[in-house]
C-alpha cells in the first residue's frame, strides 16, 4: 500500500514539475512573442525569417507544382524552404553543396535502378555508396542530402532518366528560389546581435570585478560570496565565448548582403570587434584568477592569513579602476568621442597598479602562505592591467 502511495505521489510530483516546466516554456515563448511585437531584435528576426521561409516554399511551389505541373515539383518547395539560411551567403554555399549531394545521389541511384530493377536489391548497393559520398568533406553538413536524393529516385516509382533529371530541375529551381528570397527580401544582418552581446559581456565583466572590490573594501567577503564572485568569473568565459560566435556570425552576414548597402553607413565587423573581443578573453580569464585566489584566501582551512583589510582595500581601488576602463574601453569601441574617458581611466589604473605594487611589497612578511596569496592577486592584477593599458593606448 505504501509502495502504491508513495508511486502515486511520486507521479503526481512528476506531472507537477511537467506542467510548470510547461508553463515555463509557454511563458518564455510569449515573451518572445511580445519582443518581436515590440521593436527589432532577435525574436524579430527569427519571426520574419520563418516567413521568408514559407514565402519562398509557396513560391516554388506555385511556379513548379500548381502552374507548371512538374512531375515532381515537391523537390523544388522542399530545397527551397530548407534554403533560406541564417546568412545569404551560408544560403549560397550550403545551396551549391545541397545540389551537389543531390546530384551525386541521384545520378549514383539512377544508374544503380536501371541495372537493378528490384528496389530492395538496389536501396541495399545505393544506401552505403550514397551515406560515403556524404561524408566528403566538400559537401560539409549538406551531405547527408546525398541519401536523401537516392531515396526519392528508388522510393518514387519507376526508375528513368527523365525523371530523374527533372528532379534535378526541380531541386536547382528550388534553390534559386530559396536563395533569392533570402538574398532580395530583408536578408538578415546581425550586426545588432554582435555589439549587444559585447556591450552584455563588458557589462559583466565590470559588474564582477565592482562586486569583488565592495566585498573587499568593506571587508564583508567570506568562502560563499566568494564562490558566487567566482562562479560568475566562470560564467563570463562562456559568454566571451558567446560574444566571439556572434561576432563572426556578423561578419558572415554581410557576405553577399545588399540590405546593408541601402540603410546608410553600417560599421563592419572588422578590428574593432576583434580587439573587443580579445580585450573580453583576457579580462575573463583574469577576473576568474582573481576571484579563485580570493576564495582560497576566505577557505576556512587555509593556514594563511587574510589579506589585512588596509591591503584589501587598495586592491579593491585597484579592481574598481579596473572594471571603469573596462566599461570606457567597451564604450569607445563603438563611440570614438569617448576615447579621452578611457585615456583617463587607463593612466588612473596605470598610478593604481604602481601604489598597490609598493603596498604589497612593504605588507609582505615570510610567511610563504601569504607571500603566494599576495603574489598571486599582483600577478593577476598585472596581466589584467597590462591588457587594458595597452588597449587604451
Amino acid at each position: 500500500m505504501e509502495g502504491a502511495l508513495g508511486g502515486t505521489r511520486g507521479g503526481v510530483r512528476g506531472i507537477r514539475v511537467s506542467g510548470q516546466a510547461l508553463w515555463r516554456d509557454v511563458t518564455a515563448a510569449a515573451q518572445g512573442v511580445r519582443r518581436a511585437w515590440a521593436g527589432p531584435g532577435r525574436e524579430r528576426d527569427l519571426v520574419v525569417q520563418a516567413a521568408k521561409a514559407a514565402l519562398a516554399a509557396w513560391l516554388a511551389w506555385a511556379v513548379s507544382g500548381w502552374w507548371l505541373h512538374a512531375p515532381v515539383a515537391f523537390v523544388a518547395p522542399w530545397v527551397a524552404v530548407v534554403l533560406v539560411e541564417s546568412t545569404v551567403y551560408r544560403s549560397i554555399a550550403h545551396g551549391l553543396q545541397q545540389l551537389a549531394a543531390i546530384a551525386a545521389g541521384t545520378v549514383v541511384a539512377t544508374a544503380i535502378g536501371l541495372l537493378v530493377h528490384d528496389t530492395v536489391v538496389a536501396m541495399a548497393v545505393v544506401l552505403p555508396l550514397a551515406l560515403l559520398l556524404g561524408q566528403w568533406g566538400r559537401l560539409g553538413s549538406q551531405g547527408i542530402y546525398a541519401a536523401t536524393g537516392a531515396l526519392f529516385v528508388l522510393t518514387n516509382g519507376a526508375v528513368t532518366v527523365t525523371t530523374s533529371a527533372a528532379r534535378l530541375g526541380e531541386a536547382l529551381f528550388g534553390a534559386v528560389v530559396g536563395i533569392a528570397v533570402n538574398a532580395l527580401i530583408r536578408p538578415p544582418l546581425y550586426l545588432r546581435d554582435s555589439e549587444a552581446v559585447l556591450q552584455d559581456a563588458t557589462e559583466e565583466a565590470h559588474d564582477i570585478l565592482r562586486a569583488v572590490a565592495d566585498g573587499l573594501a568593506e571587508d564583508r567577503w567570506d568562502t560563499e560570496e566568494a564562490g558566487v564572485w567566482h562562479e560568475r568569473a566562470l560564467r563570463l568565459h562562456r559568454l566571451v565565448e558567446q560574444a566571439h560566435s556572434t561576432v563572426e556570425w556578423g561578419r558572415e552576414s554581410l557576405r553577399g548582403n545588399l540590405r546593408h548597402r541601402h540603410q546608410g553607413p553600417v560599421p563592419p565587423v572588422g578590428k574593432e570587434y576583434d580587439d573587443a573581443v580579445l580585450v573580453l578573453d583576457y579580462a575573463a580569464v583574469h577576473t576568474a584568477g582573481v576571484t579563485r585566489t580570493v576564495l582560497e584566501a576566505a577557505a576556512e582551512d587555509r593556514p594563511a592569513r587574510r589579506p589585512h583589510p588596509d591591503l584589501a582595500r587598495h586592491y579593491a581601488e585597484f579592481l574598481y579602476r579596473s572594471a571603469r576602463a573596462l566599461r570606457a574601453y567597451g564604450q569607445s569601441r563603438f563611440d570614438h568621442k569617448r576615447e579621452d574617458e578611457l585615456r583617463d581611466a587607463v593612466a588612473d589604473l596605470r598610478g593604481t597598479l604602481h601604489d598597490l605594487r609598493r603596498d604589497l611589497a612593504r605588507s609582505a612578511t615570510g610567511d610563504p602562505d601569504e607571500l603566494a596569496t599576495y603574489g598571486a592577486l599582483l600577478a593577476q592584477a598585472h596581466r589584467l592591467a597590462d591588457q587594458l593599458i595597452a588597449s587604451g593606448t
